[in-house]
């Protein structure tokens, strides 16, 4: 399973995309956020081709995009992975 973080900028006609976003195939959750961008979308796909078509085709047809930037995941730590990496040693130091 290929992970990848779409961050979206939308035009102000644009800013109501978030359900349209979420409908196209291969985009498992969007989010509206504040800063430069105004959603993250995370697509979840197979294979690279896959995610190319996210970004290249699917979301080329929406009007209001004005830019995106795409990252890709390398690893995924949950938080129970963060809580036991952070807590090494800490056994020992407790009185």
């Amino acid at each position: 399973m290929l992970t990848a973080f779409i961050l979206i900028k939308a035009s102000r006609e644009g800013l109501s995309l978030g359900p349209r976003l979420a409908d196209i195939e291969g985009v498992a959750e969007v989010y509206t956020v504040t800063g430069e961008w105004d959603f993250i979308a995370i697509a979840r796909v197979r294979e690279h081709e896959e995610l190319a078509q996210v970004v290249t085709q699917r979301l080329t047809k929406l009007d209001g995009i004005e830019k995106t930037q795409t990252l890709v995941a390398f690893q995924q730590f949950s938080a129970h992975d963060l809580e036991a990496m952070f807590g090494l040693g800490l056994e020992d130091k407790q009185t």
